[in-house]
Parts: structure tokens; sequence; C-alpha cells
């Protein structure tokens, strides 16, 4: 049980976020006698276990020690539990992803829904507007335990998701993500935009997971097997093409398209960031991303992927991911809205990863390149936690004031609070691309491994322009086009610099002192630009090299 320590803790995390904060005197009696006997839950609820802190601490508390295991369990991680569970490296590695971008939402909702052990309940001597206040102070206290048990649940379900090796327990683990992240969309029930948002989640992922499920039983239906060793070894003694593998992988692909925010499946995503509080819209921008892309890689890169020659998927994913970095970053352009806007930024990113993904499966590259790829991609997804849940972290600051659905709240924070501001345009710079920021040296790798693939496809000489071009592999132009995205996307990105900089602030005062969120900003800041150049990209690189040579 030792493997499994992380979900171990979580599990624990989860019981005890129940039983803690019910913690009371409650006695029962022994029939036919007189003698009580304590049972402890239930009856008056002793002051300290019934904190309504306490639920955030125990969440905190299971998610570090998680995320510190799996940190340190990378390079040694090694091992099957049971038939449908393998602990390797890369799941590993996938979980430190996960354990941090949830531990991030714990702290960033500590002051989005802040819970204040000497609220008291309203009397008939308080004027409509103190009873509001309280009854709204009531609410947070109460719902505390709600959401920290969804968020480890959702911790649950992508860790052991990514350490399936069986398809229908794979299935099973996301759903169990899915379905803790659709009530984490709606928690704000008392906002109309909240219970919107949860609802299309839910419906568009709803029909996309009984897509997904749908394309598995057609797989079932032509291997008889479901684990991801048989299903390689079925596909590639596969002779032809026959329609329940490629219909079913198709339909797969429909769901985890879902998650990772791919047009044309993403026209949900953006209500639900925008609907959503905001560490909950870094959630899905990240960990649940990340678990999207995972999901990708077991089917494209372990099932479908052929020994050598082009893959069935290579156009139509190479279409798709154009398409979906294309549409992403159009559509941010006139976002008015900053979540709104880093939702379709999130759209765009997801684009340059199914871009690298579409070049391994052209079978252009060798075992080397390949490798390179994948590096550049779990590289992206991990330091992805770091500048885009930053930007999500700062606009949480602004929702504690009721702020951060326009654009013009951001105006003059540089004024209001330079540090905070200028983590922002740091996190906006990396998104962008910018060098010597990490964000820059994700996708320098992933345009290499794109380009190092397509190398020498071309047989004309590089003065004749159009022979080249006519004569160029069309993987070569994935590199491209992704260059002329993250150009694009620069200008919405500083958009939203110069309104912090360079406008007005419609309210002078200080952003709220929120000590422990605002140093996790500043040291989120600090960790995007070390990641970027020497020896910190070299450390964080050699730790995903690690985890990518066990997938």
């Amino acid at each position: 049980m030792q493997l499994l320590l992380p979900e171990m803790v979580l599990v624990t995390g989860i019981i005890l976020s129940i039983l803690v904060p019910n913690l009371g005197d409650a006695k029962f009696r022994i029939p036919l006698t007189r003698i009580r006997l304590p049972m402890f839950i239930g009856g008056t609820r002793f002051k300290t276990t019934s904190d309504p802190r306490m639920p955030a601490w125990i969440s905190m508390l299971a998610l570090t020690i998680a995320l510190m295991y799996s940190f340190f369990d990378i390079k040694s991680a090694s091992g099957e539990v049971g038939g449908v569970i393998e602990i390797t490296p890369f799941t590993r590695m996938m979980s430190f992803i996960f354990y941090g971008a949830l531990l991030l939402a714990a702290v960033a909702t500590t002051y989005r829904i802040p819970a204040r052990p000497s609220t008291r309940a309203p009397n008939e001597d308080d004027s409509e507007s103190v009873t509001e206040t309280l009854i709204s102070r009531l609410m947070d206290n109460r719902r505390q335990v709600d959401f920290h048990i969804l968020l480890m649940m959702v911790g649950l379900g992508m860790s052991l998701m990514a350490m399936s090796s069986n398809l229908f327990f794979m299935f099973v683990a996301i759903e169990l993500a899915s379905l803790a992240s659709y009530v984490l969309v709606a928690f704000h029930k008392e906002e109309a935009t909240g219970g919107e948002a949860g609802a299309k989640y839910f419906i568009v992922g709803s029909v996309t997971s009984a897509t997904g499920i749908y394309g598995m039983s057609l797989v079932y239906m032509w291997s008889g097997d479901l684990d991801f060793d048989a299903l390689a070894l079925a596909w590639s003694a596969m002779d032809g093409l026959d329609p329940f593998a490629v219909v079913g992988v198709g339909l797969m692909l429909v769901a985890f398209g879902f998650k990772v925010s791919a047009a044309p499946f993403h026209l949900a995503a953006p209500d639900a960031y925008a609907g959503a509080s905001s560490p909950v819209a870094g959630m899905l921008a990240t960990a649940s991303k990340a678990m999207g892309f995972v999901a990708l890689f077991r089917i494209l890169i372990e099932v479908t992927m052929p020994s050598e020659g082009e893959a069935i998927w290579f156009c139509l994913l190479a279409i798709i991911a154009v398409v979906t970095m294309t549409w992403g970053n159009l559509s941010a352009l006139t976002s008015e809205n900053p979540k709104r806007m880093l939702a379709y930024s999130s759209v765009a990113h997801a684009g340059y990863m199914l871009a690298a993904i579409a070049a391994v499966g052209s079978g252009l590259g060798d075992d080397e390149t390949t490798k390179m790829i994948m590096i550049a991609i779990v590289f992206h997804l991990t330091i992805l936690v770091l500048f885009k849940f930053g930007a999500f972290l700062v606009l949480s600051m602004l929702e504690t004031e009721g702020r951060s659905h326009k654009l013009e709240d951001l105006h003059g924070m540089a004024r209001r609070d330079p540090l905070v501001a200028g983590s922002m345009f740091i996190f906006m710079l990396s998104l962008a691309g910018v060098p010597p920021l990490s964000g820059f040296l994700s996708k320098l790798l992933m345009i290499n491994g794109i380009v190092n693939i397509s190398a020498g496809s071309g047989s004309e000489s590089a003065t004749a322009i159009l022979p080249w071009v006519q004569s160029v592999d069309i993987v070569f132009w994935l590199a491209l086009a992704i260059v002329l995205n993250s150009a694009l996307s620069i200008f919405y990105y500083l958009r939203l610099c110069l309104v912090m900089f360079f406008e007005e602030p419609e309210n002078a005062k200080p952003l709220r002192r929120a000590t422990n969120l605002r140093n996790t900003i500043l040291v989120l800041a600090l960790l995007t630009v070390l990641f970027g150049f020497g020896s910190g990209a070299e450390f964080l690189l050699e730790l995903v090299g690690t985890a990518v040579s066990s997938l």
C-alpha cells in the first residue's frame, strides 16, 4: 500500500473532513442499563473541531503530503498494484501536476469562500443588509466541507486515472473527477452565472462522456479486452482498418477532446470558466487539461501508434490542432471578460499541444525526436500550473472585492498593488511565449521537435521557394501555425497588461491584504522566471525526461 500512499492520504482526508467537524459529546445508553458511553459523533460539537476552517486545513494538509510524496517518488516509482493500476515515474509526474494545481485552488478558496468562526446568527434587531451579510457568511461556513471534499475527490479521480492500465478503469476515474468538477463549477449557486455555467458544463460533459463510453464498448466488441497492453497488441496485429476499432477510438477522442477544450468540443469551456470561481477555473485550465492529455497519450501514443509509418489520426488531429489554436486566439482578441479571455487562451494552448501530438503521429521522426516532443508537452503541462493558475489567482484576489468579470476591474492595478500587477505581467508574457520565461521554453521545445521531425522532408533547394513549399511535409506547417498564433496572442495578453499600468483605477484603494494568496502569486511568478532558463529549467526538464522515458 506504500505505492498508493498519496491516494490513501486523500481518502483519509475525505473521511476526516466528514467526521472531524461532527465530533461532539453525544452518548448512547447500553440497553437495559443506565450506563452511557461516549460515541463522539453528534450532540454538542466540540469548539476546536467545529471550526469552519478545519476542512480547509485538512484538505491542504492532505494535498501537501500527496504532492510531496509524488515529487520524491517520480524517479523511483515502479510497480504494479492490481490488474488495472500501474505506477511509473510518468504517473507520479502527472499526480504531481494534479496535486499542485489543486493545492493552489485550496489556498485561494480560503479567501474566495472565507470561513469566519466568529460569525453569529442574525437577530430581529439587525438591519436587512446586516442580515444578508450574516446569512452569506454562515453559508460560507457551512459549505466549507462540501467544497474541500469535492476538491479531494477531483484529485483522487485524476491520480487514479493517470495510473490506470485498463480503459474501463480509466473512464471510471475520469468520471469521478469530472462529476466533482461539474459541482465545483456550479458551486456558487447564489450567482446566476454559476448555475448556468454548471448546467452547460454538465450537459456537454455528460454527452461527450456517453459518446466516449459508447466508443469504448465498440473497442471492447472489437478486441475482447480493455487492457492497454492488449489493445496495443490487437491494434498492431490488425489487418486493415476494423470499423469497430476505428469508430470506437474516434468516439473516445470526442470525450477527450472535451476534456482538453479542443475545437469544436470547447464551446462550454468559456462559460464554465466565467461562471466558476477563479480557483476552480484555474483547476480546469491546468489539472483538468492535463488529465485530458494523459488520456490522449494512452489512446493515441500507447495503443494506436504504429511501429512505423503514419498514424491514421494524424491528418485529422493536425487539422483540429490548427483550428483549435486559431479559434482560441481569435475569440480571446474580442473578449472583454478576463476569465473568458483566459478560457480562450487555454483553448489555444490545447491547440499547441495537439499539434505536437499530431507531429508524433506523422511517423517521420525517430525515437529521440518523439521523446523530445513528449518532453515538451509534459513540460508545458507542468509549467502551465505556474503562469496560467497564477493569472487566475490574481483574478481571485479581485473576486474577494466582488470584481474580475470585466476588463475595467484590472484598470490601474499597478497603482493599487505593484507586486501583484508585476506578477500578472510576468504570467501574461509567459503565456505569450516571450523569452526568457518558462512559457517561451516550452513552446520552443515543441516547435523545435516538430521542425526536427519535418527536417529533410523537402528535397528542393531552399533558394527555390515555391518548389520547397510544395515539397515540405505538412508537419512543418504545424510549427509555423504555433509561431503565428503565438504572435497573434501577444495582442490580447499585452492589452490586459496595458490596462493594469496605464489606465486609471475605478477604486484607488490597495488590494485586499490576502497574505497567503499574495505570497503564492509572488512565488509562482518567481518560478515562472526560474524555470525558463539555467539550472532551474535543466532540473525540471530532467525530471520530466525521467517521467516521459517510462511512458
